[in-house]
């Protein structure tokens, strides 16, 4: 069954597709409009044929095994029921990646400390780590020679108030299964993507390097 399940989610669709997880405590529906701009920047700067709408994929059903990216976020409480805790592993150790990201930008908030409780639990204590900052996500497709670039809300006076200069994820197999962040990268690409003209540098860009690492492109 593992082995089908991995040539499922590697070979299912030829367009890249971003699924975004639903799950059923916290709030998983953040960053509405953060989707299509990474789209936009995919269509921008790389060939990857990519579906135009972003697409909802209930944890707890098998959908998700269709979708070798996901993205799963939230500011409060992450607790999985007995299915999403089965599905959510079962897609990580079969070669699905979920990249998470902390809303709350904050080491101790709760849906920070929630949801390392909820990897701990599927994987072991040990199993989130600390990703060096020379490590192939930072070249997969630009160049970020210092590792995860910083947003714009880490330092805003809302939760840790520190910029964190790491980014923790689980491996299997010397590849990344969950990417974590507690930098906020959600609500630093949440606007219109025709307004990316505005900033002197598009911040959209360590997006694309995570989704190219993903897919292995």
């Amino acid at each position: 069954m593992g082995r089908t399940l991995k040539i499922l989610l590697m070979n299912v669709i030829s367009k890249f597709t971003f699924a975004r997880i639903k799950y059923r405590s916290g709030n998983w529906d953040t960053d509405q409009r953060m989707p299509s701009n990474l789209l936009n920047s995919l269509v921008e700067y790389t060939t990857i044929p990519i579906n135009y709408e972003e697409k909802v994929v209930d944890l707890a059903s098998n959908e998700i095994f269709m979708y070798p990216f996901t993205y799963l976020s939230g500011h409060k409480l992450v607790q999985f029921n007995q299915q999403e805790k089965a599905n959510f592993k079962k897609y990580v150790e079969n070669g699905g990646f979920v990249f998470v990201d902390d809303c709350n930008h904050d080491i101790d908030g709760l849906f920070a400390k929630s949801f390392e409780a909820q990897i701990s639990s599927l994987f072991g204590p040990t199993a989130l780590k600390k990703i060096p900052n020379n490590h192939e996500i930072y070249r997969s497709f630009f160049e970020f020679e210092k590792g995860p670039p910083t947003t714009s809300f880490e330092l805003n006076g809302w939760g840790d108030d520190l910029v964190h200069d790491y980014l923790k994820a689980v491996e299997f197999n010397g590849r990344i299964g969950v990417l974590y962040s507690n930098k906020d990268y959600g609500c630093e690409w949440d606007y219109d993507f025709r307004n990316k003209r505005f900033y002197a540098e598009d911040n959209t860009k360590f997006g694309v390097n995570i989704i190219v690492y993903a897919m292995g492109v």
